[in-house]
């Protein structure tokens, strides 16, 4: 099991909310915390619950994998994959 890089994870959670133009006070209010824990968060200091994360996920509109691991829509990866061997494989019965 993969574990956990919270530094990493604050600093793309920090990256995306830059992204969106958001200050960290902003964030912070719109998940209920105070400023100073999303600081914490942003530097991978304290841990978040999991409800605090569903809510930065949600505000920034994000999914989980892209701020857990900094991979963004694995599945959609998975399914690019498959549509293009499928498009290659018709190609070859074609032939």
């Amino acid at each position: 099991m993969q574990e956990l890089d919270y530094a990493g994870m604050g600093m793309r959670i920090r990256k995306a909310r830059k992204e969106k133009g958001m200050s960290q006070d902003k964030l912070a209010k719109e998940c209920g915390i105070c400023l100073s824990f999303m600081g914490h968060i942003e530097r991978g200091t304290r841990h978040m619950s999991l409800e605090t994360f569903a809510d930065i996920c949600k505000i920034l509109g994000k999914d989980a994998d892209s701020l857990l691991w900094g991979t963004e829509h694995p599945a959609d990866a998975v399914l690019d994959l498959w549509n293009l061997m499928k498009s290659a494989a018709e190609i070859v019965n074609r032939a």
